[in-house]
Order: C-alpha cells, then sequence, then structure tokens
C-alpha cells in the first residue's frame, strides 16, 4: 500500500513541519503545486480550528498574541502587511479596522483562517477617546 505524503496533523511538531512547507511550496510556481497547497492549506486549518481558542480574542488582542508568539514588534508587521507607521499603530490601539487585504496578509502569514481576523470588535472614536474601556 502507498503511504500518503500528507496526512491528518496529529502533532504541534507536524503542524510545524506542515506550516513550513506550505511556505516553501508558496515561493514555488503556485500553478503546479495548487492541489498540494491547497491539501496542505485545509489540514493546516483543521488543525487550527480544533488546537486554536481564537475564538475568545478579538481580532486585535489576536493579531497581538500572535505577534508575541513570534517575536514580532508593530515595526515587523508595517513590512508584512506593506502599511504605514501609522496605520498599523490605529490597527493596535484601536483606532482603525482590518480591510481585506490586510485580513488576508495576516491569515496567510501567521497560517490562520481569516475568520479569526473578521470578527466584529468595537474601535475607539473621537467621542469616547479617552474614556476606560471594559
Amino acid at each position: 500500500m502507498k503511504s500518503l505524503k500528507y496526512t491528518v496533523i496529529k502533532t504541534k511538531k507536524q503542524y510545524n513541519e506542515y506550516c513550513n512547507v506550505l511556505e516553501e511550496l508558496l515561493t514555488q510556481d503556485k500553478k503546479v503545486l495548487s492541489d498540494e497547497i491547497e491539501l496542505l492549506t485545509l489540514l493546516i486549518e483543521k488543525w487550527d480550528a480544533e488546537h486554536n481558542s481564537f475564538d475568545d480574542l478579538n481580532p486585535v488582542e489576536l493579531i497581538r498574541a500572535l505577534m508575541e508568539e513570534n517575536n514580532l514588534k508593530p515595526k515587523d508587521l508595517i513590512e508584512i502587511l506593506d502599511l504605514s507607521k501609522g496605520t498599523v499603530s490605529k490597527i493596535l490601539n484601536y483606532h482603525k479596522g482590518l480591510s481585506k487585504d490586510t485580513i488576508r496578509k495576516l491569515s496567510h502569514y501567521f497560517k490562520v483562517s481569516q475568520e479569526a481576523f473578521n470578527r466584529p470588535y468595537k474601535l475607539v472614536n473621537e467621542k469616547n477617546k479617552g474614556k476606560n474601556h471594559n
């Protein structure tokens, strides 16, 4: 019996290996490898859905948690998202929402489903700026 190249992810180690393989494949000819990329993406998203408790985090808290987990600073997000320093600051301080393009880039970079970043959350507006938000 022929062994499968990829299987359902069962360990964090296997998850990390698949993330690395996917990242490598994404730098190559996507047309030739599209089925393999699609399969790995599905397997990784399945693991994420079952093992990450992102449901209790709003999108900004999630970004901050992922930044901490990956030892990233706001200046790293500027490069990852191709945004200005001011825009990244506004996003991280609840003054600006996430665009579809930003959500796609975050999802791709952190290997997290777009839905995790595409949830409603409150922004600070001029009227209540400076008030305590709990």
